[in-house]
């Protein structure tokens, strides 16, 4: 199949989802509405709680939701095909990833930006708060052992990603910094960080980074953990 007619089922299926099933959930099970102040008006400080333009946070909530299924999807369609790989990226985003953060981010605008461990603590009791908060860093410490080891898998089977996908950090350190205390219209910098990125792309197939070591796969998860630490 060609795979331009996966990308419009794709592109319909995500349109449709965010058009009316978002509006749906928005409206009818959560009661929004747009006299609702978000905390980072209500109690903003410019550390914790600081309005940021929706473009911006559309990109944040994005790369959340797609976190997981660049890397899950892969791997079923390699073990299963691509049907059910495109059935969990698609249908699963829009009827379970999207509306469990949806509901998240719902549940902390409600309750004035705490977190899920706080939460508990006062509609159930205080020792389901430290549950929730083993839960959280138990949590946390997986996907960093999934993230380290796919990365670590990419770097070892495609050298020239190494290059592009650290400077990809750098990159947004100093797009954060333009935006955020320079005070600099976030598109400008956008563009000139996509263009640098495709420029490191072609930089890393010309100058690819491996690892001479007797297991470099290792190696690597070991750097990733370092660095997230």
């Amino acid at each position: 199949m060609n795979s331009i007619y996966l990308v419009l089922f794709a592109f319909t299926c995500f349109f449709l989802g965010y058009k009316f099933y978002s509006q749906y959930i928005a409206s009818k099970i959560f009661k929004l509405n747009n006299e609702m102040l978000t905390p980072a008006y209500k109690k903003q400080d410019n550390i914790d709680f600081i309005p940021t333009k929706k473009h911006i946070l559309f990109g944040h909530h994005f790369t959340s939701i797609a976190g997981a299924a660049p890397i899950i999807g892969p791997c079923i369609a390699v073990f299963w095909g691509w049907a059910p790989a495109l059935l969990w990226v698609v249908l699963g985003t829009i009827f379970m990833g999207a509306v469990h953060d949806f509901g998240a981010l719902v549940v902390s605008l409600k309750e004035k930006g705490r977190s899920i461990a706080d939460i508990t603590s006062s509609v159930i009791n205080k020792r389901t708060r430290v549950m929730f908060l083993c839960f959280v860093m138990c949590l946390t410490w997986l996907v960093l052992a999934v993230f380290a080891m796919a990365i670590a898998k990419l770097f070892t089977l495609y050298p020239a990603s190494v290059l592009p996908v650290n400077i990809e950090i750098i990159i947004a350190l100093i797009v954060g910094y333009l935006i955020y205390k320079k005070k600099i219209n976030s598109f400008i910098p956008s563009i000139i960080a996509l263009c640098l990125l495709y420029f490191f792309i072609y930089l890393g197939v010309l100058y690819p980074i491996s690892l001479n070591t007797e297991n470099p796969q290792n190696t690597w998860i070991i750097l990733c953990l370092y660095t997230q630490e």
